[in-house]
């Protein structure tokens, strides 16, 4: 597979930037923004992101080695492994990753929202639409993993 390496325009890059750091802060939680990141970026198959947000969820034990290496099959984890309110944003996550599945469903929304006020629950809304702009990006023209001129 070859990389499609078409640059994006300092603009564009600069405003997901924006969008995500401004969301993830809005979030307040550094270890589930990148939770959130790594999931929807499983679903997407971007290796670009998934190679960064590892690397970044890795540095500083901001998310533990555990929910890392359970996070695709994190339904089945236990409890001790994803909390009620870290259940709650995947579920979310995965729900507006794969909105060709349908829509957001209510329960799914209403589950999140008793985890996250308002402001929080936008921010994290947010943050997912970042990363799946950002994967749709990276996968579109396959830049591959530590790639640095894209």
């Amino acid at each position: 597979m070859t990389a499609r390496t078409t640059r994006l325009d300092d603009g564009v890059r600069g405003a997901l930037r924006a969008m995500g750091a401004a969301a993830g802060k809005g979030l307040g939680d550094p270890g589930l923004a990148e939770l959130v990141q790594i999931r929807a970026s499983q679903l997407n198959h971007c290796a670009f992101c998934l190679d960064m947000h590892l690397a970044l969820a890795r540095k500083g034990g901001v998310v533990r080695e555990a929910q890392l290496g359970l996070l695709s099959a994190w339904e089945e984890a236990g409890d001790d492994v994803f909390d009620a309110r870290e259940r709650a944003a995947l579920e979310l996550t995965e729900s507006v990753t794969l909105l060709t599945e349908g829509f957001v469903p209510d329960e799914v929304y209403e589950r999140a929202a008793a985890h996250f006020d308002a402001a929080r629950l936008a921010h994290l809304v947010a943050l997912i639409a970042a990363i799946n702009s950002w994967n749709r990006l990276m996968v579109a023209r396959r830049i591959p993993p530590g790639a640095t001129d894209w």
